[in-house]
């Protein structure tokens, strides 16, 4: 070889490497790699790991607008809206003229409700693409949002002769026929879908399931039957026939099917977890926690079945377990949302509020778009009496995922406890319109409508909820309580009655069977009504509290009370409104070293709840022992910040014993706002306005106190009296002061303070 041409070859040894490295330095490369991978995955099914590669795309070329649409087309298939809506977004912003990423939002849009916002979109699509037969569907679903039932069909039916191949356009028209309720109409269009696409699964099951809504079983029988020899590996027609042989109360037929289902798949998890799935879908949690029990042992890598199983444990309460499996699963992958959302429900169920925070908000950082993480998240802020941060998680669940009832609950729950009816509204709404079945979003309308004095709009939604739900309670618990705040008393004791006839262990129908016998000042039957109960469900632990609180309150009969709240707890350990009750018991007793006793192990035992640190400031306080009552009310505050009746008692007793008056100051506001019907707030606030010399203003305040006080027809109390003649006295106003010490006098006369006060004053 020359020595030239050894150089060439060494030059070309040499070129060939860097060629391949400017190649792949080179950005549109590079981009363009990463779209054919993502590409490659998405044709796969793969679409999480498509979803990287598109998103690898979009760092290397934010501009990249095909990486941005075939991104928010994956997020579809993963069932992330949220971030498919803002790939798309960002989609029409870099090509205008991408029509396919104008639908999407404008289907996104109508989907979330708000079809106003998809005009924008859907004009485009009119005024370039106005032959479309995805323009006409897309308005289509438009009007039908709108409600528009007319203008709906006239577009599908211009969508189907823009291209009469289509089987989607005639199942679209079929589904809008069937709402606009021209059921002879849709069947042709179910039918006319199913043969256009002999093998398109969704024409074939929404025909199966127009037979089924019409209890034309064999038909929708042999329908699904089809659709499982079209596609005999596809899942989704298998379940169809499940729920269609249990909607036909052929449960042993549906569990003997799904069987076979289990050995006809062996190696395809979706399939095999199918009974088990079954079992959870229909309540029935030791059969399905059973059988992922024998499902993990034969498929112990397979991470789906591990998780559900986890989940199973957890609704179980068998927590420990749950724990050991979902620590396995953490191990293997620490950023996995879904576990540590396990672990944060576990926590919550183990009433550790902040590793629950901690953990679910370890899942947020993994995954922004969990809102099953958000929902938990915001039962855990509202475990630790943070309600502002609990509602904003909530509401940021609801945003991701609008199916998930549960969350819907939780913020009803909350607008409930703040007295919110217009909030309660909407709430009970968006329950309806997701679970239109569950009798509870009707329920939450009644109250709402009750609220309001709309008593025949809420008798028509609890009617509506015992229609839904004719073996569940709770509607008849609810017509029991209108009855009763309109003072149907009569009524009223029916419909308890009918509640506790379909579920004798109803503490919601037994207390409100019971204040109606209070209302009509029959306590004996009230106590008689709760030891029938107890007989018919001896192990309830609320009916054991009911019994305890008529007995206490109603009887004076403190031996009894204390015999049922204990029973209650023995029953119920968690019980703590009967915890809390027994050592008001014992006090009432004399037994305040017991009460305290109770309380103090009540607060080791149930370190979260708020209720056992002010008793037990009470009963310090009563016993002069202040700093140990201050320490209380003090660990109630950091529990809740903003608790009134703790800021309220932490307050007075730093202005009686020295503290710094600023402070007081601003908790006794803090108080004064969150009860603004108290006496006691207002004498506080008074108190603290006198400490810091601003007089006129505690003399307003004292004087709201003894109105309040009146209004609620309640004792005349001496300390504001007294408080009322210091602050008057301070103001030169000495004939009031005498007439309010002296009227202080006359309520307590062995009132010590009053009596010095009135000595010393002059004039």
């Amino acid at each position: 070889m020359s020595r030239t041409v050894a150089v060439r070859l060494l030059l070309v040894g040499f070129l060939v490497p860097a060629l391949f490295t400017a190649c792949n330095r080179d950005p549109n490369v590079r981009k363009q790699k990463f779209l054919e991978s993502g590409n490659r995955y998405r044709d796969q099914g793969k679409f999480r790991e498509a979803a990287i590669q598109y998103a690898n795309a979009v760092q290397v070329d934010p501009r990249f607008a095909e990486a941005h649409y075939q991104l928010g087309e994956t997020y579809l298939k993963l069932s992330d809206p949220r971030r498919a809506f803002n790939e798309f977004s960002r989609t029409v912003d870099l090509a205008p003229d991408n029509y396919s990423a104008h639908l999407e939002l404008a289907n996104l849009l109508i989907v979330n409700r708000q079809p106003k916002d998809a005009e924008p979109h859907l004009d485009a699509m009119r005024q370039k693409q106005p032959d479309s037969p995805d323009t006409h569907i897309a308005w289509a679903h438009y009007y039908a949002a709108k409600d528009e039932m007319a203008s709906a069909l006239q577009e599908m039916q211009k969508a189907i002769a823009a291209d009469p191949s289509r089987s989607e356009s005639y199942l679209n028209l079929a589904l809008l026929q069937l709402r606009a309720n021209l059921p002879d109409q849709a069947e042709i269009n179910f039918k006319k879908a199913a043969d256009l696409g002999p093998k398109i699964m969704n024409a074939q099951l929404a025909l199966g399931g127009f037979y089924q809504s019409r209890n034309r079983m064999p038909e929708a029988e042999q329908q699904f039957k089809h659709a499982i020899d079209v596609d005999p590996k596809d899942t989704a027609p298998r379940a169809a026939y499940a729920r269609l042989l249990m909607a036909e109360n052929k449960k042993p037929e549906a569990e003997e099917f799904l069987r076979r289902t289990k050995t006809e798949f062996p190696d395809n998890s979706e399939g095999y977890r199918m009974l088990g799935d079954f079992y959870f879908a229909n309540g029935e949690l030791d059969p399905a926690t059973t059988e992922y029990a024998s499902l993990y042992s034969e498929h112990p890598k397979d991470i789906q079945v591990k998780k559900n199983y986890v989940q199973l444990l957890i609704l179980k309460n068998q927590l420990d377990e749950a724990t050991k499996l979902n620590n396995e699963v953490l191990k293997a992958n620490p950023k996995d949302a879904d576990v540590l959302v396990y672990r944060g429900q576990i926590q919550l169920r183990q009433n550790d509020a902040a590793g629950a925070v901690d953990s679910l908000q370890q899942a947020i950082k993994n995954d922004s778009n969990n809102g099953v993480a958000h929902y938990h998240l915001g039962l855990a802020f509202d475990m630790q009496h943070n309600e502002k941060q609990a509602e904003s998680e909530l509401r940021e669940a609801v945003g991701l995922r609008p199916d998930l009832t549960d969350a819907q609950r939780a913020l009803a729950t909350m607008e409930v406890r703040r007295g919110d009816f217009n909030g309660l509204t909407q709430s009970a709404q968006q329950i309806i319109f997701g679970a239109p079945t569950a009798p509870d979003g009707y329920l939450y309308r009644a109250l709402a409508e009750m609220n309001r004095q709309k008593y025949s709009d809420a008798e028509q939604d609890m009617r509506k909820a015992a229609q839904v739900a004719p073996a569940s309670s709770a509607p008849y618990v609810q017509m029991g309580n209108l009855h009763q705040l309109q003072k149907q008393y009569a009524e009223a004791i029916k419909s308890y009655q009918e509640a506790l006839d379909k579920d004798p262990a109803s503490t919601d129908a037994l207390q409100g069977l019971m204040n109606t016998y209070l209302a009509l000042k029959q306590p004996e039957q009230a106590v008689a009504a709760a030891k029938t109960q107890i007989a018919k469900s001896p192990n309830t632990s609320g009916f054991y509290d009911l019994l305890g609180t008529a007995l206490s309150q109603n009887k004076k009969d403190f031996g009894g009370a204390d015999a049922a709240f204990r029973k209650a707890v023995e029953l119920d350990k968690n019980n703590s409104d009967a915890l809390f009750k027994l050592a008001q018991v014992e006090v009432a007793e004399g037994s305040i070293s017991q009460a305290l006793a109770t309380d103090l192990q009540s607060i080791k035992d149930h370190p979260r709840e708020i209720q056992f640190y002010l008793l037990a400031g009470m009963m310090y306080e009563s016993q002069s022992q202040f700093d140990q009552a201050r320490a209380m009310y003090q660990q109630a505050l950091n529990i809740q910040s903003d608790n009134p009746l703790a800021s309220n008692n932490l307050a007075y007793l730093m202005l009686q014993q020295g503290g710094n008056v600023d402070v007081a100051m601003s908790m006794a506001q803090t108080a004064r706002r969150g009860m603004p019907d108290s006496p006691a707030a207002a004498d506080t606030l008074g108190f603290a306005y006198f400490q810091k010399g601003v007089y006129q203003s505690a003399i307003d305040m004292f004087q709201e106190s003894l109105r309040l006080n009146e209004k609620k027809g309640a004792a005349d109390d001496p300390t504001v009296h007294y408080h009322l003649g210091l602050a008057y006295e301070k103001v030169n106003q000495t004939a009031q002061a005498r007439q309010q010490l002296e009227r202080a006098l006359k309520i307590s006369p062995n009132f010590s303070d009053a009596r010095k006060a009135l000595s010393e004053l002059h004039g």
